[in-house]
């Protein structure tokens, strides 16, 4: 039955366009998807190989940015930006993994939170290639109806979730813990800790740039300010997979639901929908001090907390 699961879910979400939901209920779920997607990514990394990203905004940038330039430069589909997204954001991964995985610890979460923050600046101001703040916008929008948007991003989390699993199962899965656990110890065991950090950087960046590519043609505008965004990006990713468990299969997917809806809810209260940041900080620090492990690792702990609740 577990192993079943995914392919229930999977087979229920796909259902759900059909049952003639409004666009509005459809673009949250369409969000509620991407998140996951980038949550699951960050996870690879920050969850599984215990390297903590402040900078993946870099890499959702990058896959936005790709499908943008395609478009406004080439004039081919913005969707070519999804598969070439691959080699662009693997390129900036391997370039970040370079300068970055050198350090270690908080380090490291600061030297990703930097280029995050070099990349937006640089694309403020290559203006001539990806149009500055002004941004860039898709013309031509290839669906109206939001159904095929939901089936491309359930494909993609699909896809991603398979292939998390499959990688954290493998050698190089107990690879990425080994580091994770602690690196000397890795190292002497013969674990070349700083290939393996690299590769697991760089298949983080690929699903996030995907959701990136994604985004751009979904959304069909993009600026600097919005997918190289530190507070909106990286800082919305960490905390779906905080809240939803860190080194999870389903941490990302319920961190996602939780957030998205929350947002949405916050906004539409008056005079508070500005401040949802606040209220997502208020929520980060309760899961840390309640359930460090986030809702799904702490699974257990809530189901009895419950219990001596309704005992109660």
């Amino acid at each position: 039955m577990r192993k079943a699961l995914p392919l229930i879910i999977a087979g229920l979400l796909a259902v759900l366009p059909l049952l003639g939901l409004s666009s509005y209920w459809m673009h949250i779920l369409i969000l509620v998807i991407m998140w996951s997607v980038i949550g699951m990514a960050w996870n690879l990394l920050g969850g599984y190989c215990g390297q903590v990203s402040f900078g993946h905004a870099a890499f959702f940038g990058v896959g936005a940015y790709t499908a943008g330039i395609l478009y406004n430069k080439a004039h081919l589909s913005a969707w070519w930006g999804m598969p070439l997204s691959i080699v662009f954001v693997t390129i900036v991964a391997l370039i970040i993994g370079y300068i970055c995985l050198r350090l270690r610890g908080p380090f490291f979460a600061l030297g990703t939170l930097a280029i995050g923050v070099i990349l937006r600046v640089t694309a403020e101001n290559l203006t001539g290639i990806t149009e500055g703040d002004l941004g860039i916008m898709l013309q031509e929008r290839t669906w109206i109806d939001k159904t095929w948007y939901f089936y491309i991003v359930l494909a993609l989390a699909v896809v991603t979730f398979i292939a998390v699993k499959m990688i954290i199962e493998s050698k190089l899965g107990y690879y990425f813990v080994a580091i994770r656990e602690d690196q000397d110890a890795a190292e002497s065991l013969g674990i070349n800790t700083t290939l393996y950090k690299t590769v697991a950087l760089s298949l983080s960046a690929v699903f996030t740039g995907l959701a990136g590519a994604f985004y751009m043609n979904y959304m069909g505008y993009i600026d600097p300010k919005i997918v190289f965004a530190l507070h909106d990006i990286s800082i919305v990713t960490i905390m779906v997979v905080m809240v939803g468990g860190v080194a999870t299969y389903w941490g990302p997917f319920v961190g996602a639901i939780i957030m998205v809806f929350l947002a949405e809810i916050i906004r539409t209260i008056p005079k508070l929908g500005a401040a949802h940041h606040t209220f997502f900080g208020i929520l980060l620090i309760v899961i840390i001090i309640f359930l460090p492990n986030g809702i799904v690792g702490d699974l257990p702990k809530l189901k009895k907390l419950l219990r001596i609740g309704k005992a109660a």
